[in-house]
């Protein structure tokens, strides 16, 4: 089955609204007539301008966050309804950052995806190994056990609605990049975790790599069977970098 690449620049807490409008101009030009998805996660900030600057131009605006609740005090969050609002595309959840410096919990995103989901966001799962837990030989039971959690909620015939971004811990923001044995290997394992479920929907299910994707390595990562795009860092930081990505898509 085809499955349409996604490219996904996480700007995380870079960019002023005026950054990131300047950025889309430059960035739309390059990046025309572009056949696969494209999307930018953007700070809160930027989201409302952002998505009136992208507007009919086939770039999907997403969030880094969210929360499991509509409403509520939880100082700092921001829920799937005001993002609704605003028209965003979808929500990127369980990024390493998010789990590692704010305690984000497999419990919570067994709330957020299925909240998501219900309210018309597509979920962007980040799911991934440290590099002790890859020493240790504990890669799969890692990835099982977020793929499992992560998805609980989900019905069976819903699973290919989120994209599962496979990001090694070790690889982020480090410079360091799996090689295309390893990511092809871990990818693979985790469409097999979704085919547990349900084999047709494992063969729908998008599953992007991250960690240190950029402009001279894209082309190798995007080309392995199993890779379905990239959810990209500092790489989606500058305008050619991430124009020169998507064209690798």
């Amino acid at each position: 089955m085809t499955r349409t690449p996604l490219i996904a620049g996480n700007w995380k807490m870079n960019k002023t609204t005026g950054e990131a409008e300047a950025f889309v101009r430059a960035l739309l030009p390059r990046i025309a007539g572009h056949t696969c998805d494209v999307g930018l996660c953007a700070p809160f900030t930027a989201l409302g301008p952002l998505v009136e600057e992208t507007r009919g131009t086939g770039v999907a605006i997403y969030a880094q966050n969210m929360h499991e609740e509509p409403s509520g005090a939880f100082t700092g969050e921001v829920s799937a309804p005001m993002l609704t609002e605003l028209d965003v595309s979808g929500v990127v959840l369980g990024h390493s950052e998010r789990r590692e410096l704010f305690c984000e919990t497999d419990k919570a995103l067994a709330k957020k995806v299925p909240v998501a989901l219900a309210a018309g966001l597509e979920p962007i799962l980040c799911v991934g190994e440290t590099e002790t837990e890859r020493e240790a030989g504990d890669t799969q039971r890692k990835l099982r056990h977020q793929v499992q959690e992560g998805l609980h909620g989900v019905a069976d015939e819903r699973l290919a609605e989120v994209v599962i971004a496979y990001e090694p811990i070790w690889a982020i923001g480090t410079g360091l990049v799996a090689t295309p044995e390893q990511a092809q290997e871990a990818i693979a394992f985790v469409r097999a975790l979704v085919g547990d479920r349900s084999p047709e929907q494992a063969e729908r299910v998008r599953i992007l790599y991250g960690g240190s994707v950029k402009a001279d390595n894209a082309s190798e990562l995007l080309g392995l069977p199993d890779v379905d795009g990239a959810l990209v860092g500092g790489g989606s930081l500058e305008v050619e970098s991430l124009a020169t990505i998507v064209g690798a898509a």
